[in-house]
């Protein structure tokens, strides 16, 4: 059955500035990619959070992290998807593959996930806050969807 999940997509084409010395992606771009379709995600999908940004949210990345299954290159054509792993009160768990394109195929070359706090108050006494309803709506149709089990069978 093919993955029908929804995800929030930010494609990009890789500059020679995210290359290291022998011509592959430096690996902190993945983390940066990561960062930017987070960003772009807020601007697109949850607008009114940028105006609490501008307030007092804070949004903390906690953890983050990457596996690397391809290289790519200047000039390769991505994809980076998005997805809600896991929601709670104060925290956002999110997934991100990162698909090369390349006439009409896409291959996964790396996995990304971050774990994110809302946090609220002035610098040097942040606290943790609930994650804005605004922001809880516009994540919940990129949530990831694990289907039921079958009831198992009497015998």
């Amino acid at each position: 059955m093919a993955d029908v999940r929804p995800y929030y997509e930010m494609r990009h084409i890789v500059g020679f500035e995210e290359t290291n010395l022998v011509g592959n992606v430096y690996y902190v771009n993945y983390v940066r990619w990561q960062g930017r379709c987070r960003e772009m995600f807020l601007l697109d999908m949850a607008p009114e959070v940028l105006d609490d940004i501008r307030d007092d949210l804070k949004l903390f990345t906690i953890s983050v992290g990457c596996e690397f299954f391809a290289e790519i290159t200047a000039f390769d054509r991505l994809s980076i998807r998005m997805r809600l792993e896991e929601l709670t009160q104060s925290q956002i768990v999110f997934t991100f593959d990162y698909l090369r394109l390349h006439e009409g195929t896409e291959h996964l070359v790396a996995r990304g996930r971050q774990r994110v706090a809302c946090m609220r108050g002035p610098n040097g006494d942040t606290r943790p806050t609930r994650v804005p309803e605004g922001l809880r709506a516009a994540l919940e149709p990129y949530a990831t969807r694990v289907p039921a089990t079958a009831p198992m069978s009497g015998g």
